[in-house]
């Protein structure tokens, strides 16, 4: 039974509209390698379950493994639909399967983009905004952090200054060494 306001039956796209301002889904699960918590496809499905009776509406994800000749891994298509007894209105994600992962058996290698193409195929449809999810902004240990350099004193100094009488760059120097204001005057 679809819930009345104001004694007028919401058509499919009030009734996603209201899930998509109240949908709140938390993150239970978390990250030891990255260490932040995020969301699953799972706890998202747990928190939708509450609206479906409440707006007469069901929710379906599928499935379909795409995989072209020329294409060098398959890719899962994912489409998460919402439908009452009427309309359908459905949102997608495309996720590769990373066949060359290291650790993993076949079954987990698919399972894994499975599972992502779920989550983002329902937060696509819900209008969840992963921004400020960590699984979003992650970058997997793949940003560099640079040293601090060390100071241009001593040793290093007379070399630097033998090196720009050579003829030599203020600029080479600069990127391997800390150089104070008072030593570049002195250079």
């Amino acid at each position: 039974m679809a819930t009345k306001t104001n004694e007028k039956e919401l058509t499919l796209n009030e009734k996603l509209a209201t899930i998509q301002t109240k949908f709140k889904s938390k993150k239970s699960r978390f990250n030891s390698f990255g260490k932040y918590n995020f969301r699953s496809a799972e706890d998202i499905l747990e928190a939708i379950k509450p609206y479906l009776l409440e707006l007469g509406v069901s929710v379906v994800v599928s499935e379909a493994l795409l995989y072209e000749a020329n294409s060098p891994f398959p890719i899962i298509e994912t489409t998460a639909s919402i439908s009452d007894n009427l309309s359908r209105i459905s949102a997608s994600a495309i996720v590769g399967v990373d066949l060359e992962q290291k650790g993993m058996q076949m079954p987990q290698k698919f399972g894994s983009a499975s599972s992502y193409g779920k989550k983002y195929a329902l937060g696509n449809l819900l209008l969840i905004d992963d921004t400020q999810d960590a699984d979003a902004t992650n970058e997997h240990n793949t940003k560099k952090t640079t040293a601090a350099k060390p100071k241009l004193e001593g040793e290093a100094l007379v070399k630097a200054k033998e090196y720009l009488a050579g003829g030599g760059s203020l600029d080479a120097i600069k990127t391997k060494y800390d150089v104070s204001p008072e030593i570049l005057a002195t250079l």
